[in-house]
């Protein structure tokens, strides 16, 4: 968690100062806030243009009946990309005009689940039958939890 905030607080604002500095000499200062200022604005358009479309999808499937799930995470993104396109800097525009464009949103969908996958193993914890556990010597496979389930149930509930 450490890295994460040091990462966040200290070498994103420095690296986004750089960057500013560099286009700054190359084009001038007043072009440089116009492009920071046209860029934002143009990501907050872009922004609540999918924030409604993403929505309106998951307003869809609630009323399909279906779990929206693919549209809670477009909308977490997007919310996401909102954010950074509010943080002055080009870096952040970056990364949040990216999250707001469906392929790279699709893409981010596909990579999240490994990498908070990765980063469950790091810390030894495993997930049995939808629920975390520190990890001991049981190998987890597909199926059935080889270990008994220890969660407290309540009394008018039959054991797995």
């Amino acid at each position: 968690m450490v890295p994460i905030l040091v990462l966040a607080f200290i070498v994103v604002p420095l690296a986004e100062l750089a960057v500013i500095i560099g286009v700054g000499n190359t084009i001038g200062l007043l072009p440089t806030l116009l492009l920071l200022l046209g860029v934002s604005v143009a990501g907050a358009w872009l922004a609540k243009r999918e924030g409604l479309a993403a929505w309106n999808r998951f307003q869809l499937a609630v009323a399909e009946g279906r779990m929206p799930t693919v549209e809670v995470a477009d909308g977490a993104m997007i919310l996401l990309a909102g954010a950074l396109l509010l943080t002055p800097g080009f870096l952040t525009d970056v990364v949040g005009v990216l999250l707001l464009l469906p392929p790279t949103r699709a893409l981010a969908r596909r990579l999240a689940p490994r990498i908070a996958a990765r980063r469950l193993r790091r810390g030894r914890v495993v997930i049995v039958d939808g629920t975390s556990r520190q990890a001991e010597s049981t190998r987890v496979t597909w199926g059935a939890a080889e270990v008994p389930d220890r969660t407290p149930q309540p009394p008018d509930r039959e054991p797995r």
